[in-house]
């Protein structure tokens, strides 16, 4: 089966099909940088890092662009807060988002361009807005007519009389319309501007984006993703300008992830329930969240609690599990053909799921039962060549995943032959029902830095930390 992406614009699964052949061009939409990242954003990186691993996988080169928003009123309003520039506020969170990329373990983008340095392109497209009469100036700002486009709302599927329904639209004199938006703003006092045909100013939200995308990928690009919150007004936004000033399509898939839940709630800052990315690795391992947020469909919204993230543990520390050293050497030709075949059939079958739509899950189940092969070779004796290799296709399939699976320390290695024999040694006292000195042994290798997980297979293990 040839890939297939759910596209947001047309609410269905489509055959992957690229403008040019073998080369993906995919805008996703950076942070606004005024304050720390939280891991609603991580899932948004950790996801769209996912698909384009996968794509490279499949063979694709894939030119990745994401923005920073980094003049915008949050950021104005975080400088008159704190007394700080607010280009050195953006400058502080751009370095910062950085180091969480190498640290959540994320594929640089090709490019990282900043609203600061597309002002020129973003007057250019306002002005020839303008001169089609899709945008009109007043009182130095310039706004879009969104009743001018006859296609305004496909992909958010909102009638404009709706969004007037159902929507705080903030009451402005100065519009046509209440909901034209803003394409460039008049400078206010204390504001950053930049010299316009309408006078001092800056941008609006959405002409950035279109703006960067054109610059960086052309008038049309095969992918354009970010948050589901981003659906209307942003993405709507941007595909009104950018298809009014190009006159052609402007994405042909719009890929949207799904929100992380806290007690069931968005993660957001109004909310006051963020997690930043910070706190979550002080505590935590990066395949953790990784492999929370891969565990499920990448368009739904994501659980995230403790117990949620212990279950998430005792997932990692099993696909580890299969990575340990063989304990022998011994095998038959038909225990060989039985782990080879896992393994084939877990890449066959990872393909095929992560070709519907990015099936993570499905792709993880299949991880999963080639851990159960490979442990099983292990407890019958097998190693060398063949054992090796089934745990290498593991290593290549969760490293698609972006999953680093980091393998265990020589001291480790050494210590597992041991650490084996006395979770075996465990399990016959447990059968035998002498659960004192059972749990004597689990509480001894506790003590040394090894944490026991009991499973429906049987016990798996780790080292602390």
């Amino acid at each position: 089966m040839a890939l297939q992406v759910y596209n947001t614009l047309t609410r269905r699964k489509e055959p992957f099909e690229t403008i040019e052949p073998g080369k993906v061009r995919m805008y996703v939409c950076g942070p606004t940088v005024y304050d720390k990242a939280h891991v609603g954003h991580a899932m948004s990186a950790i996801v769209f890092d996912m698909v384009r691993r996968y794509l490279q996988y499949r063979g694709y080169e894939v030119i990745h662009v994401m923005n920073f928003t980094d003049v915008d009123d949050k950021i104005i309003k975080r400088g008159h807060e704190t007394g700080d520039d607010p280009f050195a506020i953006s400058q502080r969170y751009v370095d910062e988002f950085y180091r969480h990329i190498g640290e959540l373990n994320v594929l640089p983008a090709t490019v990282y361009p900043r609203v600061s340095d597309t002002i020129p392109e973003i007057v250019e497209m306002v002005q020839t807005l303008q001169e089609k009469r899709y945008a009109y100036a007043t009182e130095g700002d310039v706004y879009f007519r969104v009743r001018q486009d006859a296609d305004y709302g496909k992909l958010s599927r909102r009638k404009l009389d709706d969004v007037l329904a159902g929507t705080r639209v903030e009451v402005d004199d100065s519009k046509e319309d209440p909901n034209d938006f803003a394409l460039w703003k008049g400078q206010k006092p204390g504001e950053p501007a930049w010299d316009s045909p309408w006078g001092p100013g800056r941008p609006g939200w959405h002409i950035e984006c279109s703006a960067m995308a054109l610059k960086h990928l052309g008038e049309q690009i095969d992918i354009h993703g970010g948050g589901n919150d981003l659906i209307f007004p942003h993405h709507e936004n941007e595909i009104a300008q950018s298809e009014c000033y190009t006159g052609q399509p402007f994405a042909r898939y719009w890929m949207h992830n799904g929100m992380l839940q806290l007690s069931g709630e968005k993660m957001s800052k109004s909310l006051g329930n963020l997690i930043t990315v910070d706190e979550f690795l002080a505590e935590h391992e990066t395949d953790v969240l990784r492999l929370l947020i891969l565990s499920s469909q990448y368009r739904k919204p994501l659980a995230f609690n403790p117990t949620v993230i212990e279950d998430t543990e005792r997932g990692l520390a099993r696909l580890r599990s299969a990575l340990r050293p063989a304990v022998g050497q011994v095998a038959s030709d038909a225990d060989r053909a039985t782990l080879a075949e896992a393994a084939e059939r877990a890449r066959v079958g990872f393909v095929e799921v992560m070709d519907d739509d990015f099936n993570t899950a499905g792709a993880l189940g299949y991880l999963f039962e080639l851990v159960t092969a490979i442990n099983r070779a292990r407890d019958a004796g097998m190693g060398g060549a063949p054992f090796a290799a089934a745990q290498d296709t593991l290593l290549e399939l969760a490293g698609v995943l972006g999953l680093q699976l980091a393998a265990a320390s020589p001291q480790t290695a050494q210590a597992a032959p041991f650490i084996d024999l006395l979770l075996e040694l465990r399990a016959k006292l447990r059968t035998a029902k002498q659960y004192a000195l059972a749990d004597e042994v689990r509480q001894r290798l506790t003590d040394l830095g090894v944490v026991v997980e009991d499973t429906r297979e049987g016990s798996a293990w780790r080292m602390e930390g």
